[in-house]
């Protein structure tokens, strides 16, 4: 039977790299059945909600979903489509890799990859305004919540995607000298956590250090975890490391299900010019594929798109060529 997938394929150039990421996998034989849905400004325009029942109740039977850019309407009262479907869900673990695919740029064999919380610290959204005499926003106030459960969690799967990937080493990173109470926590948790793995080598990074040793010597590093804000920050680093959000997948993984998306935006500038490189959204695929158990043909794919990419015949713009993304997907068929 084929497996049902929530396509969600999103805002701005979403459409265009969402048909070529489809494109590419059913011509590499993955057995999806695509449940096609809304969100965003698409699900504004067609049921007039951001993120509509109807696809809610899709990722609650499929479990799986694969999502494209989405824009937050702005000035509606929205918070973030994002942020509301990890919540939703319970999408405890952002993962994000960055790995080496154009050679002759600043950094060379760059393979690392990002264990971010997902649910907590700054962005559980309890913040408010305090009233000064007159004014009633004289201050505001945002409250960081850092519990026992949810740091335990993410390090354990930090931890245990260490061990079934074969990597080296996990790096924690915090600002605990700080903030003694809730980056404090979540350090004492993870030493607690890096008992129990006595396989994989554990260290405790500073997060401004760990911003300069990123620049410095990426290579250090291996598997990084981190809190919510700091995680968001540091793997649009890594990202950058290796050529940008251009070719950056990321993958949102709970206890009941998974949401694999590219992490860049919509780029309106070019959306509907048949230009946009689906790079990372196709990576992402490739990500959901070995949450399938489906690693083979998700390597398959990979080594297809890198070769691609490495050739620079039949690439998009973004990648110095002038490949339109139809062609680009061709080409990736064509290496499949």
């Amino acid at each position: 039977m084929p497996t049902p997938v929530t396509l969600i394929s999103g805002d701005g150039i979403g459409p265009s790299i969402s048909s070529a990421t489809v494109r590419i996998l059913e011509a590499a034989g993955a057995d999806i059945e695509w449940d096609n849905q809304y969100a965003g400004q698409a699900g504004v325009a067609k049921y007039g909600d951001p993120i509509p029942d109807q696809t809610l109740d899709s990722i609650k039977r499929t479990r799986i979903a694969l999502k494209g850019p989405l824009e937050t309407p702005v000035g509606e009262g929205f918070r973030s489509i994002n942020v509301q479907l990890r919540k939703t869900f319970d999408l405890y673990a952002n993962i994000r890799p960055a790995h080496t695919i154009v050679k002759g740029g600043r950094y060379e064999n760059i393979d690392l990859v990002m264990v971010r919380e997902n649910t907590e610290g700054l962005y559980v959204g309890i913040e408010h305004y305090i009233k000064i005499g007159s004014d009633p926003r004289a201050a505001a106030e945002s409250v960081a919540l850092i519990t026992r459960v949810g740091s335990e969690r993410i390090v354990k799967y930090a931890f245990d995607y260490a061990v079934k990937h074969g990597r080296r080493k996990v790096t924690l990173v915090h600002k605990a000298n700080i903030l003694k109470y809730s980056q404090g926590l979540f350090l004492d948790v993870g030493r607690m956590v890096a008992r129990e793995y006595d396989t994989i080598e554990f260290e405790e990074v500073i997060v401004d250090a760990m911003a300069m040793n990123l620049v410095l010597r990426p290579e250090r590093y291996d598997v990084i975890v981190t809190t919510n804000l700091f995680g968001d920050i540091l793997s649009d680093q890594i990202s950058g490391l290796v050529g940008g959000l251009g070719l950056a997948p990321g993958a949102n993984i709970g206890h009941g299900g998974a949401i694999f998306e590219a992490v860049h935006g919509t780029a309106p500038d070019i959306a509907g010019k048949g230009i946009a490189n689906p790079g990372a959204l196709l990576l992402a695929a490739c990500m959901m594929l070995e949450y399938m158990n489906d690693g083979e043909r998700a390597n398959r794919i990979r080594r297809a798109f890198e070769e691609t990419v490495r050739e620079k015949k039949t690439v998009t713009r973004d990648l110095g060529g002038t490949a339109s993304t139809d062609q680009f997907t061709e080409a990736v068929i064509a290496r499949l």
